[in-house]
């Protein structure tokens, strides 16, 4: 598999062998295959990996287990961790499109930040299938009929040519060990039916079906290849980038081939269909228009398309550095400190003292999440973080709204409230970390 993974690297002119890739690695079979065959070739590569907060323990785990993975390949390690279920309430969309644009916009991030020149994924033969089904049944540009490009803007699919028997047969060979997703299984997920309930149909009434799909999206490839060509001359002419960043859209004369230039071009931020619609009939100036990633200004003649910022649904990341951290409209001030014989703990609820040996900077700051936990200062046993604060009558709107702070994803303090019995401050303390939580304008006299 090593050659036939190289040679379609070369043949589809996927990258060059100086350049530096940024591999997606969910710790699933897909993606491990696509990291080893990486690895195997010597090619210049990092890895990355999102927990997208969905499955409490297991997505922590998974976690661990990319970041041992990536120490034994010697690689970059980079990882992020999402509220993915706030994110998809807030824009109305599901989980699974909610986590597909969170990742991609990290990774993108990532990319240009690290200067890696290709993102590449793990999807194969068979999930390149299921896009073409589910694009079938939803709806979708030209783009949605040839299943899952192999090469588009800055991603790569270079695992495009593999089978799943093919996948498997690596990992035997291999002895690779992978994180199997449990929600792989549950048919609530529209991919996950399809690949459980219907693709077995169509298997039965030609069992080359994969290959088959295959066949039918490189015929398709060709005039989804044309469209690409004429929807980039179209960016050229009339696709300008302001000061601010934002996209600015000169409108041309509205005839059936600008009418789906324009609509290819709305996809790519990802607005809906109905959406789209309602966009191309506007014409009322001043009129805002929002996808889950973008916002669309209706301005004379133009459109205005701004990126909008991911950052509530991203942990605020807290280095060994860091002396203030920024926190809405509060701060974060931080400082070590040496535990001397007449050394007493702050009792402000405002002020976590904690042990800084326990601590295993970089910290993380997030959101609480469903079936986060902590072992309350005094016990020794887990508390749901939720039935904490229901316990002392934490109102709603503030409860879904507290932040923790994490050290190796576990809790070691819920801002405001109680820290970790695991993080307190003992007898065998040397060093205390102080954490000290104020509004921006107050100035405190707790440290100078």
């Amino acid at each position: 598999m090593l050659e036939d993974f190289i040679h379609f690297v070369q043949k589809e002119n996927l990258f060059q062998t100086d350049q530096k890739i940024l591999v997606a690695v969910s710790g699933g079979i897909d993606s491990i295959v696509l990291s080893k065959l990486f690895s195997l070739a010597k090619f210049n590569f990092g890895i990355a990996h999102v927990n997208f907060s969905l499955r409490g323990e297991e997505s922590l785990a998974d976690e661990v287990f990319v970041k041992k993975f990536a120490k034994t390949l010697k690689v970059p390690y980079h990882t992020i961790c999402f509220d993915t279920n706030a994110f998809a309430v807030q824009e109305k969309i599901s989980t699974q499109m909610a986590a597909r644009i969170l990742r991609y916009q990290w990774f993108e991030e990532i990319r240009v930040k690290e200067g890696y020149d290709y993102i590449a994924t793990g999807h194969h033969q068979l999930d390149s299938a299921e896009t073409m089904l589910i694009n079938l049944v939803r709806g979708s540009g030209i783009a949605g009929f040839h299943g899952i490009p192999v090469k588009s803007g800055h991603l790569i699919r270079p695992l495009s040519f593999a089978s799943q028997e093919a996948i498997f047969d690596f990992v035997v060979s291999h002895k690779l060990a992978w994180r199997e997703d449990s929600s792989n299984e549950s048919t609530k997920y529209q991919r996950n039916f399809i690949r459980h309930e219907i693709l077995p149909k169509f298997q039965e009434l030609n069992p080359q079906f994969e290959q088959t799909l295959s066949s039918t999206s490189a015929k398709i490839k060709g005039i989804e290849s044309w469209l690409q060509d004429e929807l980039q001359a179209f960016k050229n002419e009339s696709c300008t980038t302001d000061s601010a960043g934002n996209t600015c859209v000169k409108l041309p004369a509205i005839s059936s081939k600008t009418t789906v230039l324009l609509t290819e071009l709305l996809l790519s931020y990802h607005f809906n269909s109905a959406s789209i619609e309602a966009i191309l009939q506007a014409d009322k100036v001043g009129a805002i228009f929002e996808s889950p990633s973008h916002s669309l200004n209706i301005d004379r003649g133009q459109w205005i398309i701004s990126l909008k910022s991911q950052a509530d649904y991203k942990p605020i990341v807290i280095s060994e550095e860091d002396e203030v951290i920024t926190i809405g409209n509060q701060e974060l001030h931080i400082f070590i400190e040496e535990r001397t014989a007449d050394w007493k703990a702050i009792t402000d609820p405002n002020v976590a003292c904690l042990d800084a040996d326990t601590l295993d900077f970089p910290l993380e700051i997030r959101k609480v999440q469903e079936g986060d936990w902590f072992c309350p200062l005094g016990m020794n046993q887990k508390k749901l973080i939720s039935d904490f604060l229901t316990d002392k009558k934490v109102p709603l709107a503030i409860k879904k709204n507290t932040q923790i702070l994490l050290s190796k994803g576990s809790v070691a303090w819920i801002l405001g409230q109680r820290i970790d019995n695991r993080n307190k401050v003992t007898d065998k303390t040397e060093l205390v970390a102080v954490f000290e939580l104020k509004s921006a304008a107050f100035d405190s006299n707790i440290k100078a």
